[in-house]
């Protein structure tokens, strides 16, 4: 299991953190759609399979460390469960 920053190709916002085990990995290189790892439904989810909101790649980076991954993408429609762009929306300081 790797944690999962998800940005937009084009602006470089960071959109989301996720996380993502082999077969996610696998299904999101495969397809080119983000997919990850549900920790609290315990199975595999595809970005979008329910808002429509899908997350197309435009490139999959791997840290220094192997430990993390970085999908770029073209967003095509609010990240956020709630609606926004971004999970990020919210200013702590």
């Amino acid at each position: 299991m790797v944690p999962v920053v998800v940005q937009d190709g084009g602006s470089g916002q960071v959109l989301m953190l996720a996380y993502a085990n082999r077969e996610a990995v696998e299904m999101t290189l495969a397809t080119g759609l983000a997919h990850f790892w549900s920790r609290s439904r315990k199975r595999l989810w595809r970005k979008g399979e329910t808002s429509g909101h899908l997350l197309p790649i435009v490139e999959v980076r791997v840290d220094c460390d192997g430990d993390a991954l970085l999908y770029r993408v073209r967003a095509s429609g609010p990240a956020c469960h709630t609606g926004e762009a971004s999970c990020f929306y919210r200013t702590l300081a």
